[in-house]
């Protein structure tokens, strides 16, 4: 593959894409990981490799946990100068989603940079956030240690609910997350725009996760025939239901304070204004965040029949559904009203959703290092739509919230691109977080 820069990139660039930073990120980009779901992926283990051998020239001795074979997680120990201190869990993972090549304008796994930024699956989720931990950790050892332990970890499988990565991790070595409270990983950290002023998000919860499988039954026979019973039909009807069901805004603690925060930015009463109309005023991120004042129940698969002649006997539907903390066992008694007693509703993962406050040392000290670089910056809580591994370190106590700290342009659609099509950081947004996340380890 190409180590050139672009030649449209500006000469900013150029002298940011040296940052070891933009390198790794780089680096990772170009190593497939690629997880389908469902058990099927391309591994993490060159991966983990690449890390460990990184660490390794730290002086840092890493563990390889493979659930499976080539799925691979890694996870260190960086002793701090205060190990009395309860331990900082600090977490990426490995893998990402699918991209297909058609339908970006550069090869998602080339590590593009370009108009001062960088391309590439992974770019936004998750390995900016890997590379802006090893550096970190780099710049930290150079200089003496961190302020307590940080257990450091890399996890496979998170883009398929963590079966094979940190909940494999937790449910059979939970000793390595010994003396461990508190967790920061992924999405959050990152910058919005509201009415003209820079604000931080700083994830403090997630929405359940629940992966279900809808079903549908009936009579195979020749396509021809009048058929009533056809399981094809029943299951649109029931992906109809689902997919436009109309579910009540809820609003939690964290999206409350989170609306109460815009208001005193906008200078409005909170109790004469929509959420909606809050949330709008967040520009770009106004389309991911107000997924979190409400369940959201988007079919995301279809599965049937193998011949256009031929009406099958069986259809099936994946549902993604992301509820409300504590809630999951109560969407799912409600979507199997809505799609009827003659469609199977199937539970093929679920996992907790999580609300930690927004107060704290933790949330202190991340105040005051983004307040380093970014002085007087709002930051926020808010309440993720979808979820991270923080869920599996929940089940050992540990809080987590999302912090991969990057200054944007105001105009950037950062949130629109996770998953998406053509994902790119701005080059000095790498910068910013590691230079962020490095004070934040040093001192917290």
């Amino acid at each position: 593959m190409s180590s050139s820069i672009d030649n449209d990139a500006t000469p900013h660039a150029d002298a940011a894409a040296s940052e070891e930073t933009v390198r790794i990120t780089r680096d990772l980009i170009r190593i497939d990981t690629t997880n389908f779901g469902n058990g099927k992926a391309k591994g993490e283990t060159e991966a983990a490799e690449y890390v460990e051998a990184y660490l390794n020239d730290l002086g840092l001795r890493s563990q390889l946990f493979n659930s499976e074979p080539r799925r691979t997680s890694l996870v260190t120990r960086v002793e701090g100068r205060d190990s009395s201190k309860p331990a900082l869990v600090v977490h990426g993972h490995l893998d990402v989603v699918p991209a297909d090549p058609r339908n970006w304008s550069v090869d998602p796994f080339e590590g593009i940079i370009r108009d001062g930024m960088l391309w590439g699956r992974g770019a936004v989720d998750m390995k900016d956030m890997d590379a802006m931990i090893l550096t970190s950790l780099t710049s930290i050892l150079a200089n003496g240690q961190p302020e307590r332990d940080l257990i450091v970890a890399f996890f496979a499988d998170e883009e398929n609910g963590g079966v094979l990565g940190s909940h494999h991790l937790v449910g059979n070595y939970p000793g390595l997350f010994e003396g461990a409270t508190e967790a920061i990983s992924e999405v959050g950290g990152y910058s919005i725009d509201v009415n003209g002023e820079r604000a931080y998000l700083l994830q403090t919860g997630e929405k359940c996760l629940v992966w279900l499988t809808l079903r549908a039954h009936g009579t195979a026979s020749h396509g021809s025939r009048v058929m009533h019973d056809n399981a094809i039909t029943k299951l649109a009807h029931a992906v109809a239901a689902v997919g436009t069901k109309d579910w009540p805004v809820r609003l939690t603690d964290t999206t409350e304070q989170l609306l109460r925060e815009i208001a005193r930015i906008l200078d409005v009463d909170f109790t004469q204004v929509t959420p909606n109309e809050l949330l709008l005023a967040t520009g770009t991120a106004a389309g991911f965040l107000q997924a979190s004042l409400r369940t959201t129940t988007n079919p995301t698969m279809l599965e049937a029949g193998y011949k256009s002649n031929v009406i099958p006997d069986t259809a099936e539907a994946r549902l993604d559904i992301r509820a409300m903390p504590g809630e999951e066992s109560d969407v799912i008694r409600l979507i199997q009203e809505l799609v009827g007693p003659d469609i199977e509703v199937e539970v093929n993962h679920r996992d907790v959703g999580l609300e930690n406050p927004f107060s704290g040392a933790l949330v202190d000290a991340v105040k005051q290092s983004l307040h380093t670089f970014d002085p007087g910056a709002p930051v926020l809580p808010y309440l993720m739509p979808a979820g991270t591994d923080n869920k599996a370190l929940s089940k050992l106590g540990i809080n987590g919230y999302g912090f991969a700290p990057l200054r944007l342009p105001a105009d950037m659609d950062f949130p629109g691109m996770f998953h998406g099509v053509d994902e790119r950081v701005p080059l000095d947004a790498l910068v910013f977080g590691r230079q962020v996340l490095t004070d934040l380890l040093r001192t917290y």
